[in-house]
């Protein structure tokens, strides 16, 4: 599985807004891509961290071809009058999942 992680800083009082269009647009157009998994916003506990959006593809190749369609650099735009700063993209290779008993 591959892991995108696109860490995010959003201004303070465009945030509301920001988290309305990720839930709202972002999250039902990932989705409906081919071998994703999953997609999410993940919350910083401490408010000055960075938000992270993150998406999980079933294979590398699914996860190059949400980005080379350019529907990652479209969703993006749809926020980025939001930003406090320019995004940042890491993207990881998950191993395994553990499963509980």
């Amino acid at each position: 599985m591959i892991v995108r992680l696109t860490y995010l800083s959003f201004i303070p009082e465009n945030l509301a807004k920001a988290k309305s269009i990720y839930h709202d647009d972002v999250v039902p157009a990932v989705r409906k891509q081919k071998g994703n998994i999953d997609c999410k916003l993940l919350t910083p506990m401490n408010e000055n961290d960075e938000y992270i959006s993150m998406t999980i593809w079933e294979t590398k190749a699914d996860a190059d071809a949400y980005e080379s369609s350019g529907l990652y650099r479209e969703l993006v735009n749809k926020v980025k009058k939001d930003f406090s700063k320019a995004p940042v993209l890491k993207v990881y290779m998950s191993e395994s999942i553990l499963e509980h008993a």
